[in-house]
């Protein structure tokens, strides 16, 4: 029995014993066992649960918590009062803005002139074809006409509700002042009665019934949509009590709305600074358009004429040749001065008045209003064509002058120093001239010409002036002149400007 137990216990060692890991240098392994896993059974943990709310209202309401609640507190409003006394502070110590002046639409851009509808495109129909190319020119109003019908001199003929046939019709007009609108142009009628003849009036006995005349047109043409009348020879007519009917009857069909005012807006041509002054004050007219521009030819002479209507900026309107109907090339000889006259125009305090063509320099051929010239974008030297050079070369140099005109009109519509702004004279010759132009916070603009046939040196200074300095040194905007580059430093106390040249500089506020 025992024997056999013995000889069991010997298999069962050596089971074993096979059982065990073979270690790498033949030692027996650890004393766990071949297959076996363990298993580590884990103790029991005990997970947190937080605070009871009775417990945390214990210990809420003891004195430490309500001490450090009570700092918190008092921190925080000393913070927040903190905060608000020092935005109150930089309000207090901030520069206040200048409040913006009133404004018409007839402010907040040029007027375009196109007084004969048939040379400029085919009469009234073509204008309505040709406003995309007209809006391209931020302009804020047309000044169309004279249209209706009169014999030279006669008042018998007279008919300012008829259209003259060769530049359209009543519905050709309304369909103008329909896409006119539309796209934000004002639209004002020329009513002046005799504009083929020697007086505009035709004579002084028959101002009284030309002005009932004027008058009933003008409440048609008002009702029918136009935002304006136009009128020459204000003077003429501002010395009767005709007028005011005239003026009664553009009020009477204004509206609430500033966008949208009636304008009257009077010519008066020939008469000195003071008289002009006058008739801004008295004549109740919403624009007077002067030709003190071209009949001043002196630099001395057109700064004090400056000097003496800035003010009344709102008012006023400036043209060189838009006074007569006509181009500015017949006053400005060569493509250099018309781009600098253009600049002076869009720069000086009032609202610049252009004639049909300005914007491209369009040459005058003999007395005969001038065919204006389109499709000035086909470029026939890229298309492999035969092309005169001459005619090529005058068709860059009208995209060069009008891309000249845009950058000007757009430039005054956004910057409020140039299109409200104050002004300042700076510097004037026989042949030259320069203001500065400012408003409030705004970046200010510097504006120096030179229409002489000879080089010359403009020094600017300014006048002294409470809070106003100009800089050394300013930069180039815009310039005819190919010596200053946009972008470009010059020194403001020696600026050198070659024949019939200018430029527009510019430079920030500095408080």
């Amino acid at each position: 029995m025992n024997s056999d137990v013995d000889m069991k216990d010997v298999e069962l060692s050596e089971l074993d014993t096979e059982k065990q890991p073979i270690a790498a240098d033949g030692q027996a392994g650890s004393s766990e066992k071949n297959g076996s896993v363990k298993v580590k059974i884990p103790e029991d943990e005990v997970a947190f649960t937080g605070l009871s709310k009775e417990e945390l209202m214990k210990v809420a309401g003891t004195p430490g918590w309500v001490r450090t609640r009570w700092v918190l507190l008092i921190l925080f409003w000393l913070g927040w009062l903190g905060m608000l006394a020092g935005a109150i502070a930089i309000i207090v110590q901030a520069p206040r803005c200048k409040p913006i002046p009133e404004m018409r639409w007839w402010n907040h851009g040029p007027l375009y002139q196109i007084s004969d509808a048939e040379a400029f495109s085919e009469g009234l129909a073509g204008i309505e074809k040709k406003l995309d190319n007209v809006n391209q020119l931020k302009v804020k109003g047309l000044v169309l006409g004279p249209l209706h019908t009169v014999q030279t001199d006669q008042p018998s003929t007279l008919d300012l509700k008829r259209i003259d046939p060769t530049q359209g019709s009543e519905k050709d007009l309304i369909t103008v002042l329909e896409k006119a609108h539309k796209k934000g142009i004002s639209v004002v009628l020329d009513l002046t009665p005799n504009y083929r003849g020697a007086s505009p009036w035709f004579s002084s006995s028959d101002l009284n019934d030309v002005m009932d005349s004027v008058q009933m047109a003008a409440e048609h043409w008002l009702n029918l949509g136009v935002d304006g009348i136009k009128v020459s020879d204000l003077a003429t007519v501002s010395n009767s009590s005709d007028l005011s009917r005239l003026l009664a009857v553009v009020k009477g069909n204004d509206t609430e709305d500033d966008a949208n005012k009636k304008m009257l807006m009077g010519v008066a041509k020939g008469v000195s600074p003071v008289e002009i002054s006058r008739l801004l004050n008295t004549s109740g007219a919403d624009l007077v358009l002067s030709d003190l521009l071209s009949a001043k030819g002196q630099g001395a002479e057109r700064i004090k004429m400056l000097n003496d209507l800035h003010s009344e900026q709102r008012s006023l309107a400036w043209g060189l040749g838009a006074a007569q109907r006509e181009q500015l090339s017949k006053r400005a000889a060569s493509r250099a001065l018309i781009r600098l006259y253009q600049l002076l125009l869009f720069t000086m305090p009032g609202t610049p008045v252009f004639s049909y063509g300005d914007e491209i320099g369009l040459q005058i051929q003999g007395e005969k209003p001038p065919k204006m010239v389109w499709d000035l974008e086909k470029d026939t030297k890229a298309e492999g064509a035969n092309v005169n050079e001459t005619t090529e070369a005058e068709r860059e140099e009208y995209v060069a002058v009008r891309t000249w005109f845009r950058s000007l009109s757009d430039l005054r519509g956004k910057e409020r120093s140039l299109l409200h702004g104050d002004y300042y004279p700076l510097q004037s010759s026989t042949s030259s001239l320069a203001f500065l132009r400012l408003w409030d916070q705004s970046e200010r603009f510097v504006t120096a010409v030179n229409w002489g046939e000879a080089s010359e040196t403009l020094r600017l200074t300014l006048a002294s002036t409470e809070g106003i300095e100009l800089p050394k040194t300013a930069t180039v905007k815009l310039s005819t002149d190919p010596e200053m580059e946009a972008d470009s430093t010059v020194d403001l106390d020696k600026i050198t400007l070659g024949p019939g040249q200018g430029v527009l500089l510019h430079f920030p506020y500095t408080g």
